[in-house]
């Protein structure tokens, strides 16, 4: 993900801060608008939750195999492609958002309490025939950042729904 990369410290509070955010936007909007896309080619809030859902699915799950393994060899798994696997966008978002706080929590207790060096492990990365390395860092991170966005958008979105 393109941008600066963030401290463990940081990553942790976005991380931790996101299904609050979340709540806070969208409370007080009905399913309807819920599932309101602001503008053509965009995506309702729900949808932006499902999506951000598949990405806790799949860069969670490789976090969570790097600090219980020692040195995995993950295969990429690109969460778009991950998404049709689930249920996620026909969700309500309330029942989504609730799922997804106890899978934050989950990923949390695995979190706060890393030492520096676990911030270090590694996986060796299969991503479409390249071979990579990544770290609890680099995939936190990139789950950080890339939520970072996607709760903005959620915001952005719940504002534009609720005054149409």
């Amino acid at each position: 993900m393109p941008g600066r990369s963030h401290t463990p410290d940081e990553i942790v509070n976005i991380l931790t801060d996101a299904p609050g955010r979340i709540a806070a936007s969208t409370a007080g909007l009905d399913l309807a608008q819920l599932r309101l896309a602001p503008a053509p080619d965009e995506w309702s809030a729900t949808e932006v939750l499902a999506h951000i859902r598949a990405c806790a699915d799949v860069w969670g799950s490789c976090i969570a195999s790097i600090l219980s393994e020692d040195r995995p060899t993950l295969r990429a798994v690109s969460p778009r492609t991950w998404i049709r696997k689930t249920n996620y966008p026909d969700i309500e978002s309330g029942s989504s958002l609730r799922s997804f706080t106890v899978q934050r929590e989950e990923l949390l207790v695995l979190l706060k309490p890393l030492l520096p060096a676990d911030w270090s492990r590694a996986a060796t990365v299969n991503r479409a025939g390249k071979i990579l390395e990544e770290t609890t860092l680099s995939y936190a991170d990139r789950l950080a950042s890339h939520e970072l966005q996607h709760v903005e958008q959620i915001e952005c979105t719940a504002e534009a729904v609720s005054t149409s």
